[in-house]
């Protein structure tokens, strides 16, 4: 089972270069997870799009719209962000061996406590899952 994180569901979302192993990859998973941290990212990812010009904004709440959709239909399923994660991220940051961020260490928390793969296209939070020993997958 997979836990897609923000830089896989952006780019199944929205054209870009990795669009097509995204779209492969969370079409394949079965039950795919989400949290709701996913879900506010997805949105900064969009909004950050359309300030800078890659993304307008008519086409970001298109899109904003379908995911939202899928959302309410039930095509992910929704993993909690709870104590128990805040506390496992706080101990690997704390523990000063990795550049682990704080968003990225939660997500890390939310795979890792549900037993889950965490899905990413980023290298850098990849390199923290191998390190942390969580199970992984890079998009690359």
């Amino acid at each position: 089972m997979a836990y897609i994180d923000t830089s896989v569901l952006v780019a199944y979302y929205c054209p870009e270069r990795l669009s097509l192993k995204a779209e492969r990859i969370v079409r394949a998973a079965e039950g795919p997870a989400i949290s709701p941290l996913v879900e506010v990212e997805f949105c900064s990812a969009l909004a950050i799009k359309t300030r800078t010009g890659g993304l307008a904004k008519d086409d970001a709440r298109k899109v904003l719209s379908v995911f939202l959709a899928h959302l309410l239909e039930g095509r992910y399923r929704s993993v909690p962000i709870d104590a128990r994660e805040y506390l496992l991220a706080r101990d690997w940051i704390g523990a000063f061996s990795t550049p682990l961020r704080t968003v990225d260490a939660l997500h890390l928390a939310a795979a890792f406590s549900n037993d889950l793969t965490l899905v990413t296209a980023d290298k850098a939070l990849a390199a923290c899952a191998k390190a942390l020993g969580v199970k992984h997958r890079l998009v690359a």
